[in-house]
């Protein structure tokens, strides 16, 4: 008995033991990864399935060892731009992987509204760049990304100040004097832009055009919404990047000005042509005639370069953490940016922060939270040329008039005695005089709790906070209109404080159901998602107007004393609560991946609107047909990988207006004379603004038919898309003249939008050591007004030469915003013009049928600009003729600046370690309205002015005699100007704007060319890092284009309330830059 007993113990111990050991035992597994040509693949990943953390990578010879510690039995095998496997690895000891190219991008994931979906599976117009493309070219801001690389979205950087304003217009937009800005969403948060986030952030951006994608964003998506996503962490070893850049840069263009003694004779000739019996305003300043050749051979100020010529520079560096497990992931980033720009006194910094964790409590429920900061200052009056209140801001212009040599006695009061807009003021010291700084601090938290209730049944909660401080400061120096015609402290230095507080809060609560369960049959699909969102902001503006400074104090000694200046005025501006209150559905069906349908409404509620008017309603639907699965195409599937037809139609909305526009609103007014009322320095005044509380949604129905195509295995891509865009109910602010008010916003108008989008992407070559990629992109827009109202035309001005021009710009009813009207330049009046000169009255006499110009361009002689005669009168024969003098009636269209194909192409290679990328933009037929040209060739009530080479001596016309007189004998003036082509600059009276100012501007850019080299990983792995990259980047490498003014891009003035209606005109800008990036790469 005692015997079977010790058996029977023996063999429970030897069970339990062969049992321990094989629950301990670590199967090692070693094998080989090559690619589909059979070369070995360097720095594959290779982790244990369902144990990230348990892996490695592939040595030089393509090798790995890996310990299994688990029960999965399986590794995962993946290397960048191959398709991933997972290889079952029960019984074996050593294996060999071959990983196949993944050309194909049809099983991307592209995020979409409230979501994310296969590319192939999409039904609406959708386009994204990744963080591939946003990597390859090292950029300061998300939206200068997006240059030239989608079909439909057009990008353009307005001037070259740092913090210039980046302009993105996605199909047109359909809005005339509100803003065209696409709604900006940066992982999930509405966001007022995308610029304050560096690229190295983000994971991609994905551009939602039509409204069966923007629909589910209701009344903020009518103009094309832009989804960002940031980096996230993954699961696996923690990884390390670093990436860091230094630029230099110099003003890629300047326009030549007259030389000092081109200078000295011109002024001499319009001394003689003002009054050619008082020489004083000549030889006060430049001494005599007969000792101009002193001015020859000398060399004058060049006050671009003194300006906006200095070499800048620019030190870019981010870090970025990222690492985790499969329940807790994390990306940590820090960027820094510090731009000393080409402008004296311009500079720009920024700092970046962000934190983000995606975690996994249980099996069924997650919880993520994101934190971004962002603090930017800025340097610098530049910018101010653009958005200055006061038409006066404008200061960069003196860099181009401003006298090329010194002038004793000449100070800025010369030669105008009712100058209302500076005449001549010191180019360095107008720019301190105009000195402006601004801190912008930006704080993002957002968190969300996902909860999978049961299976495939997912509910969601989000919510998130942004807070936006931006503390502007402003000095009026001695030069400035406002200091100069102040009624109570003038000639004494100002400054305005302006502190913008806001507040945003947003939850969203989603549900969502896959019905997989309930359909037994798998070529069924059908998920719904359910949400309702809520979004509150809250602004308040505290402006201080603080003048009465010394006259000796400068921006820094103001801004820091300020209490020895006079309060002036104190405006404290809390705005109304702009709440947006929403509930939204979609709903995808899919048959056999064959047949997609997708269904979207939103209703949106806005206290933009009253109660009556205050919910609009966007439904969508579009419909896909995936045509290469059709058995009828089986005979292609050797070259054809996939073909997809897609219809879509719907509605998208916009409340684009200011807050409080219901009920009158009152304003406080201190200290400002002009709201005196008998005695009284304080009171309370009706707002500029009139009320309307009958205001509703605008409105945009969208209609798109696309067509996306794969063949050669992926190696050739695109899409095609034709849309019809038509927005009713427009939102425009009216001008409302005569009534007391400056304006009332109102609902009036229809626009429309049609065009063609075509986007193409070839993968020449994809081998192991070399490779070459195609890409390009183009779209077509027409815009059209249909109706503004009961009105048929309105105008807007730029106000550049005060109300010299009036309203250049119109908008009429079968135009398009953007459409320019002047005089059509008839050259200039030759001597064969006139009939003779009479002496006794100084005047020449014009034949009988020439057109009088003199109500235009003031005294009217041989070489004076001529403007074409318009066909106004109806004679008794039904012919039209000129009525022989030169008015308003003459004005027709001269321009319009909207283009009619834009687009970009890129190039990239890459050849063992080397990779050299080059994007490129155009534009094809849009025009530039060059305000700078007429300045700088014209006149006006102006003396001592410099002008641009396009009148030089020899071009314009000439009426200077050998011995310094006026010339008054025709043949003489005929044959002194038979080389010569340009009319006289001498205009008496004011600012003409003609189309020979209109410039064509189609243009070709090489945007960016970028040549890098990595080092093997054979060495790098060696100390530990597991890529390092150097590269050289060039910015605004050259621009092919017709254009004479500074750059074809160029869009100036943006005056308030009208930033939309007096677009392309080049006035006054900061000049861009063409910049030579050095930086490294390095990850470990």
């Amino acid at each position: 008995m005692s015997g079977k007993f010790k058996n029977l113990r023996f063999a429970l111990v030897a069970a339990t033991l062969t049992m321990s050991a094989n629950g301990f035992a670590q199967t090692v597994i070693k094998g080989n990864v090559t690619d589909n040509t059979g070369e070995p693949i360097i720095g594959a990943s290779v982790v244990e399935d369902g144990n990230a953390n348990n892996g490695g990578v592939t040595d030089i010879d393509g090798n790995f060892t890996v310990t299994l510690k688990g029960n999965s039995k399986k590794l995962k095998i993946s290397y960048v731009g191959m398709k991933p496997q997972v290889v079952n690895v029960s019984g074996k000891s050593v294996i060999n992987v071959k990983l196949e190219d993944d050309a194909t991008s049809l099983n991307d994931v592209v995020v979409i509204g409230y979501g994310s979906v296969k590319k192939k599976d999409l039904t609406g117009s959708v386009a994204t760049v990744n963080s591939e493309t946003l990597a390859a070219v090292p950029v300061a801001s998300a939206s200068e990304a997006l240059t030239g690389k989608l079909a439909g979205v057009q990008v353009t950087t307005s001037e070259g100040s740092p913090d210039a304003d980046v302009k993105i217009r996605v199909r047109g937009g359909g809005s005339i004097t509100q803003s065209n800005d696409p709604l900006f969403i940066v992982d999930g948060f509405p966001v007022e832009s995308i610029s304050d986030i560096p690229a190295t952030d983000i994971e991609d951006i994905t551009v939602l055009k039509d409204a069966s994608s923007t629909a589910i964003y209701g009344s903020r998506g009518a103009n094309g919404v832009i989804l960002v996503t940031t980096k996230s962490g993954k699961a696996g070893k923690v990884n390390v990047s670093y990436n860091a850049y230094y630029s230099v840069k110099k003003i890629a263009k300047k326009l030549d000005t007259l030389s000092p003694y081109d200078y000295a004779k011109w002024q001499y000739e319009l001394a003689l042509l003002k009054n050619s019996k008082d020489l004083s305003s000549y030889t006060d300043y430049f001494g005599n005639y007969q000792d101009m050749d002193l001015y020859k051979d000398i060399e004058g100020n060049d006050w671009q370069d003194i300006v906006y010529g200095r070499t800048g520079n620019t030190f870019n560096q981010n870090l970025n953490i990222t690492g985790g497990s499969e329940t807790v992931k994390y990306a940590f980033s820090y960027a820094h940016m510090n731009d000393k720009a080409i402008q004296i006194g311009s500079s720009y910094k920024r700092d970046n922060f962000s934190l983000k964790m995606n975690t996994k409590p249980t099996k069924h429920t997650t919880l993520d939270f994101q934190v971004r900061y962002s603090d930017t200052d800025i340097r610098g009056g530049g910018a101010n040329d653009a958005t200055g209140s006061y038409d006066t801001d404008r200061r960069l212009k003196y860099a181009l008039i401003y006298t090329p040599i010194p002038l004793s006695n000449l100070d800025e009061s010369a030669g105008s005695s009712d100058d209302d807009l500076g005449n001549l003021y010191n180019p360095v010291t107008s720019q301190y005089d105009n000195d402006r700084k601004k801190e912008r601090k930006q704080l993002n938290f957002s968190g969300a709790f996902g909860w999978e209730i049961f299976k495939n049944f997912k509910a969601k909660t989000e919510l998130g906070y942004d807070d936006y401080k931006e503390y502007d400061q402003k000095f009026l120096g001695l030069t400035t209109y406002q200091v100069r015609q102040d009624p109570k402290y003038p000639n004494k230095p100002a400054i305005t404080l302006t502190d913008t507080n806001r507040h945003r809060f947003r939850n969203t609560n989603t549900l969502s159901y896959d019905f997989k369960k309930f359909l037994k049959d798998t070529k069924h699909s059908v998920n719904i998602l359910l949400g309702h969102e809520y979004v509150i902001t809250k602004k308040r503006v505290n402006t201080e107007d603080i003048r009465n400074f010394p006259a000796d104090f400068n921006s820094t000694t103001a801004w820091k004393l300020s209490g020895q200046g006079t309060p002036n005025k104190v405006d404290d501006n809390y705005s109304a609560d702009d709440k947006l209150l929403s509930f939204f559905t979609r709903a995808n069906y899919n048959y056999d991946d064959k047949y997609l349908l997708s269904f979207t409404f939103r209703a949106d509620a806005s206290s933009k609107f009253s109660s009556e008017n205050r919910w609009g309603y966007f439904p969508s639907a579009a419909a896909a047909w995936r045509i290469s699965s059709e058995k009828f195409m089986s005979g292609t599937k050797k070259w054809l990988d996939d073909l997809k037809l897609r219809l879509s139609f719907g509605t998208a909305g916009n409340n684009n207006i200011p807050v409080g526009q219901l009920t009158q609103a009152y304003v406080n007014v201190t200290g400002d004379p002009t709201g005196w009322v008998n005695g009284f320095g304080t009171m309370l005044k009706v707002s500029s603004e009139m009320a309307n509380p009958n205001l509703k949604w605008e409105t945009t129905i969208t209609r798109n038919v696309g067509l996306d195509f794969t063949l050669l295995g992926g190696k050739l891509s695109g899409t095609v898309d034709a849309y019809l865009n038509t927005t009713k109910d427009l939102l425009i602010r009216f001008l409302t003249s005569g009534t007391g008010y400056d304006a009332q916003y109102r609902n009036m108008g229809k626009t429309e939008n049609k065009g063609l989008e075509a986007t193409l992407t070839w993968h020449a070559v994809n081998k192991k050591d070399w490779g070459i990629d195609l890409s390009g992109n183009l779209g077509v827009n027409k815009g059209k007004i249909k109706s503004i109202g009961d009105m048929s035309v309105f105008g807007a001005e730029t106000r550049w030469a005060s109300s010299d021009i009036g309203q250049e710009y119109k908008i009429r009813v079968g135009g398009q915003v953007g459409e320019i009207y002047g005089y059509q330049s008839a050259g200039r009046y030759e001597v064969s013009d006139f009939d003779h000169y009479d002496p006794a009255s100084d005047t020449w006499v014009l034949k009988e049928g020439v057109a009088d110009a003199s109500a235009v361009i003031g005294t009217v002689r041989p070489g004076s600009m001529k403007l074409v005669d318009q066909a106004t009168v109806t004679n008794e024969d039904g012919t039209k003729s000129g009525n022989g003098i030169i008015g308003e009636e003459d004005k027709v269209k001269i321009g319009n600046v909207n283009p009619d194909v834009t687009g970009g192409f890129a190039l990239n290679a890459r050849a063992y370690g080397f990779d050299l990328a080059a994007n490129f933009n155009f534009s094809i037929g849009n025009q530039v309205y060059n305000a700078n040209k007429i300045e700088c060739t014209q006149t006006g009530k102006y003396q001592y002015r410099n002008m641009i080479t396009e009148m030089a001596d020899g071009k314009r016309w000439t009426n200077l005699n050998e011995d310094g007189t006026l010339c008054n004998d025709p043949e003489k003036l005929e044959e002194m100007n038979k080389n010569t082509t340009m009319w006289s600059p001498y205009t008496t009276n004011k600012m003409v704007l003609t189309d020979w100012a209109i410039e064509k501007a189609s243009f070709l850019r090489l945007n960016t060319l970028t040549l890098g080299y990595t080092i093997p990983q054979s060495l790098t792995k060696r100390i530990g890092i597991n890529s390092l990259r150097f590269y050289a980047t060039a910015y605004n490498v050259f621009t092919i284009t017709s254009y004479t003014g500074f750059d074809p891009e160029s869009d100036c003035i943006k005056k308030k309330g009208q930033e939309s209606l007096t677009p392309s005109c080049d006035y006054s800008g900061y000049p861009r830059s063409r910049s030579f990036v050095f930086g490294v790469n390095l990850n470990f």
